[in-house]
């Protein structure tokens, strides 16, 4: 493992300074809303790529159909279409819900079911999900009957059909904002872009170099009340970033806290030390369901993976009053063991 710190992270783009003013009009960007959040893009705009009104209609194009497509909060969406559907029916679905099943089912059988797109019953009952409304504890039997439609083993794929032996309904929000910059990030590619950072609902991806060679910054942050401070900022070239965390989405009944990251095979919110952690992959898809895994994993079993697996991790983990973090050989081979900012 890497070397220890003491504070906790969060991944986030960070805005960094261009190197001079001489070249501050050669990096162009664009934004908006998306998923219930934001998207951003900057990138070089180099002589053989469109204008930035093309690339910013590219994009949104991109991203307004895989919220038709993908989001569990529209019930007009394909994927709520196939939610509703009882045990034993098809329906074809588009390549992209196709795709992100079969990723899902590949991440849940390396992870021995860390990672299940099918938990939208448990989000729901634990209050977390697109139709949760509560913020209380469920018993252990309405727990156990959630769970009897919760199982990638419920879940086919048919040609061009999406399948269920059981009343199973998929969830897509644990790797949907990664597989969007991938998709966004092809995109700019093939329209001639050679150097970007895209940013989609906090995950993201970079590519090249901007003018002057100055590499695309990625701050990972040490979150504060008053301010945000970057405790490490490493320079990416060909990689996404995602970040897990229980510091924000949770709620307390009877002085216990209970977290938005639910593990499978309890049916229950996670309870172990881990704040935080951080995947760096070539796929913002990848790195954003092994940041989940991960999380759902835990410090130990969690580190033990990442290092069987050759993850490259920043895992941030409540020790008493504080915070450490540890790295993974992965990520200290890419970025080096590193220090605070």
């Amino acid at each position: 493992m890497g070397r220890a710190s003491l504070q906790p992270v969060i991944a986030v783009a960070l805005a960094a300074a261009l190197t001079g003013c001489l070249f501050q009009d050669k990096v162009e960007d664009f934004g908006g809303p998306t998923m219930g959040s934001t998207y951003s893009v900057k990138y070089v705009a180099s002589d053989g790529a469109p204008a930035k009104a093309q690339l910013q209609r590219e994009t949104e194009s991109i991203l307004v159909q895989l919220d038709e497509q993908l989001s569990t909060y529209r019930a007009d969406s394909d994927i709520e279409a196939f939610n509703a559907l009882p045990a034993g029916q098809c329906m074809a679905m588009p390549e992209s819900a196709r795709e992100l099943v079969l990723a899902g089912q590949q991440l849940s059988q390396e992870s021995d079911g860390a990672l299940d797109l099918t938990i939208q019953p448990l989000l729901n009952l634990w209050g977390f999900g697109p139709q949760g409304r509560r913020e209380q504890v469920p018993s252990a039997e309405e727990i156990a009957r959630a769970r009897e439609t919760v199982g990638h083993r419920h879940l086919q794929v048919v040609g061009e059909q999406l399948c269920k032996d059981a009343a199973v309904e998929v969830d897509f929000n644990s790797i949907a904002a990664g597989y969007a910059v991938d998709l966004v990030a092809q995109r700019l590619e093939a329209l001639g872009v050679e150097s970007y950072l895209v940013e989609i609902t906090g995950e993201l991806k970079a590519r090249g170099r901007k003018p002057g060679d100055a590499p695309w910054r990625i701050a990972i942050e040490a979150p504060r009340d008053d301010e945000r401070v970057a405790q490490r900022v490493i320079e990416l070239d060909g990689y996404g970033v995602s970040t897990s965390g229980d510091y924000r989405n949770y709620f307390e009944r009877d002085g216990k806290r209970y977290s938005h990251t639910l593990d499978p095979q309890t049916g229950a919110p996670i309870e172990h030390r881990l704040a935080a952690v951080t995947v760096v992959d070539p796929s913002a898809l990848r790195a954003d369901g092994l940041s989940t895994v991960l999380m759902v994993l835990g410090p130990e079993r969690g580190l033990a993976y990442a290092a069987e697996h050759r993850i490259a991790a920043l895992f941030v983990i409540h020790e008493e009053q504080e915070f450490i973090s540890k790295s993974t050989a992965a990520f200290d081979e890419l970025f080096g063991a590193g220090a605070e900012q």
